[in-house]
This record gives C-alpha cells, sequence and structure tokens, in this order.
C-alpha cells in the first residue's frame, strides 16, 4: 500500500501546483491553515483552480492541520518563562507590573514629542542587560520609518547605564523604512535574523505612519486596516515564537466627534486596539514631565505615573 504523501506546503495539497502556490502565497495566503478556513469559492478565484478541486484541497488541508490542547495549569507554568524589560522607572515598571513584557505588543501612542520614542530608546538599551539587571541579555531590531533614531541618544543613555555605547549600538540592527512594502518585508524575513542575532526586542517607530501617509481617504481605508492586520499579527507571531518583546509607537488624530474630555484617539482604529496587548497613552506635562495612562492590559489595572525625559534617559 502506497504511503500517503504528507501536506507540509502549498504545493503538497491537492490541485495545488507551483502556479497556484505563487497566486496564493502573492495573496497573503502563505500556510496550510489560511488554506483550511477559506471558502471553495474564495480558493477557486485565488489560485485559479476549480471549485471542485478547491473542495479536495480544503478538505486534505482541514485534515493536515493539528490543534495543540494544554491545560491553564501548563499555560501557566509557561507563562513563567515570559520575560520583561526595565523600563528603568519604578513608576512605569510598576504601571506595567514590571516592565515591557515578551510574547506581547506594547503599544505607545500620543501627541508630537510626547516621549514615546524616547521610551523605545530606553527599551533598546536595556533589553541588552542581563536578566538579573531587568534586560534580556539579547540584541534588538530597531524599525525607523519617521527618521527619528538617534545614535547619540542611544550614547548617552548607555553611559548612564555604565555600558559600553559602542557595544549597544552593534548590538541594535537599524532599519529606515520609507514605505510600507519595506516596513512589511522587514519583519517578514525577521526571523533568520533573530535567530542569528538574539533578537529579544523588536521598536517599530512607528508602526502607522507609512501607512497613514500611502493609504489616504476613505476608499483606500479597507486595504489599510487589512495590510495593517497582517503585519501587526505577524509581529506577535515573532513575539510568540521567540519569546521576544515588540514595543511600537503610533500616531494620534483628534477625534472631532469627542465633544467633552481628551479628543485624542490612536490611529490604526480597532485592528491595532485588539492586536495590542498593552497600550500606553502619553502626554506632556509640565517641567519636561511626561504622564503615561496604562488605558489597556491583560494583567494590570488602568493607572497612570509620571515620568521625566533626562539628558541621561527615563527617570522617575
Amino acid at each position: 500500500m502506497a504511503k500517503e504523501k504528507s501536506i507540509k506546503e502549498l504545493e503538497d495539497l491537492p490541485g495545488i501546483g507551483e502556479t497556484s502556490a505563487e497566486k496564493l502565497r502573492a495573496s497573503g495566503i502563505d500556510s496550510i491553515d489560511k488554506i483550511a478556513t477559506m471558502a471553495p469559492h474564495d480558493l477557486s478565484e485565488t489560485s485559479g483552480i476549480s471549485a471542485e478541486a478547491a473542495k479536495k484541497a480544503i478538505a486534505a488541508a482541514i485534515e493536515a492541520t493539528t490543534i495543540e490542547y494544554q491545560t491553564g495549569e501548563s499555560y501557566y507554568e509557561k507563562r513563567k518563562q515570559i520575560g520583561k524589560i526595565s523600563t528603568g522607572t519604578e513608576e512605569l515598571d510598576g504601571l506595567l507590573g514590571g516592565g515591557v513584557e515578551t510574547n506581547g505588543i506594547t503599544e505607545a501612542y500620543g501627541k508630537f514629542s510626547s516621549g514615546k520614542s524616547q521610551i523605545g530608546f530606553q527599551l533598546a538599551v536595556q533589553a541588552q542587560k542581563e536578566p538579573s539587571k531587568g534586560g534580556l541579555g539579547g540584541a534588538v531590531l530597531f524599525i525607523d520609518t519617521e527618521g527619528t533614531f538617534r545614535p547619540e541618544r542611544i550614547e548617552s543613555i548607555a553611559k548612564s547605564q555604565d555600558m559600553d555605547p559602542k557595544t549597544v549600538l552593534e548590538n541594535i540592527l537599524y532599519v529606515r523604512a520609507t514605505t510600507t512594502d519595506q516596513q512589511i518585508l522587514t519583519v517578514e524575513r525577521a526571523e533568520k535574523i533573530i535567530q542569528e542575532k538574539n533578537i529579544k526586542l523588536i521598536v517599530i517607530d512607528s508602526l502607522t505612519s507609512l501607512f497613514r501617509a500611502e493609504f489616504i481617504g476613505r476608499g483606500a481605508l479597507g486595504e489599510r486596516q487589512q495590510k495593517l492586520n497582517q503585519h501587526i499579527h505577524r509581529l506577535q507571531t515573532l513575539a510568540d515564537k521567540f519569546n521576544l518583546a515588540v514595543y511600537i509607537t503610533n500616531q494620534v488624530m483628534d477625534n472631532p466627534g469627542i465633544l467633552f474630555g481628551d479628543p485624542t484617539t490612536p490611529i490604526g482604529g480597532n485592528v491595532l486596539a485588539h492586536a495590542a496587548t498593552t497600550r500606553l497613552y502619553l502626554r506632556k506635562s509640565k517641567e519636561g514631565k511626561r504622564i503615561v495612562r496604562l488605558v489597556d492590559s491583560p494583567s494590570m489595572p488602568e493607572g497612570e505615573c509620571v515620568i521625566k525625559i533626562t539628558a541621561d534617559g527615563i527617570s522617575d
């Protein structure tokens, strides 16, 4: 009796050849799991195969997928392996429950010069420390979409932490993305560099600026949100797979529908609101101080703290 062919790639599915697989991947359908959840009509239209062949391919994909079940206790044990990056301030660490977590996405949003990038710089230094000193003992991937990355700032923060600035900067892999395609591709191709360089923190400053600039008007909103959704979920996949932390900054706008209270609203809508594990809202205060509000967290209550941005980095 002939041994059944194992299904690992799209080409292994019945009726899906190289040409059809290329069409599917070009449309963002790049895994067996995604095929398993498609409707026959959609698969037929996207890949160019017949509806009957699409049904067989979907059936084979469903059969090939596996779902891992685990108890709440075993998942709790896994949660104990999660690392945290200290922000360098007791107040902000306390607000976050110890720092910025791995296996999740921490989003900071606020108006221009509210301190979002400064926290990103601080984390890029802190992440390189050993776990016993509030770090993760790894390197950093820094994706800059606004041209705000400043090595001089990293240098001054590193010196204040008694760390070698040259070594700290060498452990930050910097990418200047000028289009959404470059931004997305950097994340899509990050697996190899994450493993080779022991990346433990990904910083994107900012996540939404290029999307906001390229997809203009209501007609482009649907496509923008779809791309943003895929991008943010890819970041979460990397965070889960490699037990790393993701820190993203986000732009804001004034919502004219809010007549009372603060009209400041983060860009990205529900797509980003649901995808971010932890959300921080930063706003300026007097004497160089910043008020940080914890807007959303699965494990910590809402609250606020005050931090200050100094020449040496973030402080209480």
